[in-house]
């Protein structure tokens, strides 16, 4: 079977560490906030398909550098261009970017985004895209495609943001472009919790180590359902977590904590 070390991955474009199963990927342009660049986007959607290969990832967490997570598309390495583009060149980069989002939601290890300040854009819809999101009282998430004359319809947004926060409320954020705050984003589900400033990243990667040391294979099949069953009835979906269960019944992972259970000790999983 092919797989990869991602612990030996050199990303170019942001900061990458995998340690204890967990990876880190940190956007590192504080001085602008993080923005994205063509080829940053394009990088961080071939990483997070490669993911699916990585044998020694079992979660990831995403933040950002500087008290900020990530301002978006980079008004002048990227807003600029677009709008000296054609309309082939402009469905290349759009679809691109959907592709992130595609490959964020396929790939098998829940991600956990830590996001402190500014989440705006495209960095908004990163945060959006992951499985779980820590805040700070500091954050402030605004899809304002709007407030540059673009649709709320980007990337993915007016299908997966009103599956976390409800129709009506995802509608006044796509149609006005308005921050949302910290203390909204949790009370709508949005965010998982608040934390303080200094403590958000160790919460996000406390929460991935804790997923890491768990059952992997179990935790990729209820991303997998997680995703899938969007689209399904209910008849699809018992269907679909009827073959998904079965499956991980026949792993080493449940005999181990069957094991566990009867010696009266805690599992130890080792993810297969």
């Amino acid at each position: 079977m092919y797989k990869l070390k991602a612990a030996e991955w050199r990303p170019q474009h942001f900061k990458w560490e995998v340690r204890d199963n967990v990876a880190i990927v940190t956007l590192n342009r504080p001085e602008r906030k993080n923005p994205l660049t063509f080829e940053s986007y394009a990088e961080l959607r071939d990483t997070f398909h490669r993911l699916q290969f990585a044998e020694d990832v079992r979660a990831v967490v995403i933040t950002g550098e500087g008290g900020n997570f990530c301002s978006g598309g980079d008004v002048h390495e990227i807003i600029g261009p677009l709008t000296k583009m054609d309309m082939n060149g402009l469905l290349t980069f759009t679809r691109m970017t959907g592709s992130l989002v595609k490959e964020m939601r396929t790939c098998p290890q829940p991600i956990i985004a830590a996001i402190d300040g500014v989440s705006a854009g495209a960095g908004a819809i990163i945060s959006m895209a992951s499985d779980m999101r820590y805040a700070t009282p500091d954050t402030k998430t605004a899809f304002l495609f709007v407030r540059v004359g673009l649709a709320g319809c980007d990337m993915g947004a007016c299908a997966i943001l009103p599956r976390i926060i409800g129709h009506g409320r995802a509608s006044e954020l796509l149609y006005t472009g308005r921050a949302m705050s910290a203390d909204e984003g949790k009370a709508w589900g949005f965010f998982n919790d608040v934390v303080p400033k200094d403590q958000v990243l160790q919460k996000a990667i406390d929460m991935a180590s804790s997923l890491a040391t768990g059952p992997a294979f179990a935790h990729f099949m209820t991303k997998k359902c997680l995703h899938q069953e969007w689209n399904q009835t209910i008849e699809q979906a018992l269907e679909t977590e009827a073959e998904a269960q079965a499956i991980c019944m026949q792993t080493q992972d449940f005999t181990r904590a069957y094991n566990a259970f009867v010696a009266r000790e805690k599992p130890k999983f080792e993810g297969n």
